[in-house]
């Protein structure tokens, strides 16, 4: 070996530690390079409106390394432990998270939740924060934003299941009712939250004025318990609303959100102007079931006026024994009947009623009328039931049906009036259209005004009903439904 090239191969050896030291460095800086901007799968997270000292819901975002190097990341609120939000990064809750690791071309999961405190306000107010992401040099946020609104609570005794609105009125010494009965009122400056049943007791009564929104948490209702008044007292520009608590948009399909409204024998109840939405069944009247025989000597009415009541997972309305008018309502989108009358006496005007449910089968008609209750054994009970001027259609092939079982009178009547129906029965159609399409403006938008050329505009009956659902004057002779032209 020469001089030369043993001098090459001893600064070779020299030399090679120097070498790996250097290659495993630029080796590292390439592996974790903290100056890259991530991204994320949005900019901001929204909630809709929250109730105060009530959780949201949980949502989340991504958030992505796409460059070729793993990379480390600080992920923190920029309210640390005064802020109103909650976060959790890949399994960890906190509010300050250092050195989270992001592998290259890959992501991490950051979930967000917020719990209002009350404010003492009638108004939505804004609450609003950030998840601050320091990676390197680099400064990043994801925006936070969410509307609280302060609420009157009705909570449920946990040992009874329900709550008295309105009754009588409690000594709190000693426990024991003072003797006077109770007249409520509900006013629209905050919303109400119900947890369980709110109940308006005997002789007691409750008023809903104009614009007021009531919330039913989950397996909650409004029971009208027998003898008891209810008046939900709407107007065309301010409805009343009954829905479920949860107000995220995914939770408008969620079909079975509370229970809905209950309503007893010898409750005077009048719902005018009102929307009730996303229920188990939308409206329940039937006598208070204690055991033994049923007798229903009670001649009490339930009025339902300009109202409608939609994505229910069960009936819309559900009647058993008892007295119904309805006038100018939509029923649609129901997982059962729409409109199922058992026993009673019943008067249907301008109704339209539209039941094209589809997260599942439905095996029965948008229509069903019957002289015995289903629920109660098939017990027998004559019914009286009135349609005029009414549209009754759907996705299934029939959507009208009289079932008369047994020797009880059964007495109904379809008079001017729209029906899908696959038999012909004169013994109840009178001046019926079958099995036309209405020429609704938008049905997947729940708009069943009428089109210009519908076969309804004109077809309709005088009944003295002079203003339709939305306070138009009707023509004579009027549409069928619930809307007239314009």
């Amino acid at each position: 070996m020469t001089c030369i090239s043993r001098r090459v191969t001893i600064i070779y050896i020299f030399l090679l530690p120097v070498f790996i030291s250097f290659s495993f460095f630029t080796s590292c800086k390439k592996h974790e390079n903290n100056d890259v901007l991530l991204k994320f799968s949005t900019p901001i997270v929204k909630f809709d409106t929250v109730f105060t000292t009530v959780s949201s819901v949980t949502k989340l975002f991504t958030v992505h390394n796409r460059s070729n190097s793993d990379i480390s990341t600080s992920i923190y609120l920029a309210g640390n432990n005064k802020s109103f939000f909650n976060i959790n990064v890949d399994g960890e809750s906190g509010t300050h998270f250092e050195n989270v690791k992001i592998p290259k071309k890959d992501s991490i999961f950051v979930f967000v939740k917020v719990n209002i405190n009350p404010k003492d306000e009638n108004n939505p107010y804004l609450i609003t924060d950030s998840i601050v992401f320091k990676t390197g040099k680099n400064i990043q946020d994801v925006k936070l934003l969410a509307y609280g609104q302060d609420a009157r609570y009705i909570v449920a005794d946990p040992n009874k299941g329900f709550k008295v609105v309105a009754g009588l009125p409690v000594d709190p010494e000693t426990g024991k009712p003072t003797g006077y009965t109770q007249h409520i009122t509900w006013t629209k400056e905050r919303p109400y939250v119900v947890y369980g049943w709110a109940v308006i007791d005997s002789a007691s009564s409750l008023t809903i004025e104009p614009g007021t929104k009531v919330y039913f948490h989950h397996n909650s209702g409004l029971w009208a318990y027998r003898y008891s008044e209810l008046n939900v007292n709407g107007n065309k520009e301010e409805p009343v609303l009954f829905r479920g608590d949860r107000l995220e948009s995914w939770y408008d399909k969620d079909y079975a959100q509370w229970k809905g409204i209950w309503i007893n024998e010898g409750a005077e109840v009048e719902i005018n102007n009102a929307i009730i939405t996303n229920a188990k069944t939308g409206v329940q009247i039937n006598p208070y079931f204690t055991g033994g025989d049923i007798i229903v000597t009670v001649n009490s009415l339930v009025k339902i006026e300009n109202t409608m009541i939609k994505n229910t997972e069960q009936c819309g309305v559900w009647s058993m024994f008892l007295n119904l008018e309805m006038t100018n309502c939509v029923i649609a989108n129901n997982g059962a009947c729409s409109l199922q009358l058992e026993g009673g006496k019943y008067k249907m005007k301008h109704l339209t009623i539209v039941n094209q449910f589809m997260q599942a089968e439905r095996k029965v008609p948008a229509c069903y009328v019957s002289n015995v209750v289903s629920a109660f054994d098939d017990c027998p009970m004559e019914i009286k039931a009135e349609f005029t001027n009414c549209i009754i259609t759907g996705r299934n092939e029939d959507e009208v049906m009289v079932n008369k079982k047994g020797n009880e009178s059964l007495v109904a009547s379809f008079q001017n009036c729209l029906l899908k129906v696959k038999n012909d029965s004169k013994d109840y159609f009178i001046d019926c259209l079958r099995n036309e399409d209405p020429k609704f403006e938008d049905t997947d938008k729940l708009d069943f005004r009428l089109k210009s050329g519908s076969p309804v505009i004109g077809k309709g009956k005088p009944i003295g009903v002079d203003k339709d659902m939305l306070g138009n004057s009707r023509k004579s002779p009027p549409d069928i439904g619930a809307y007239e032209s314009q």
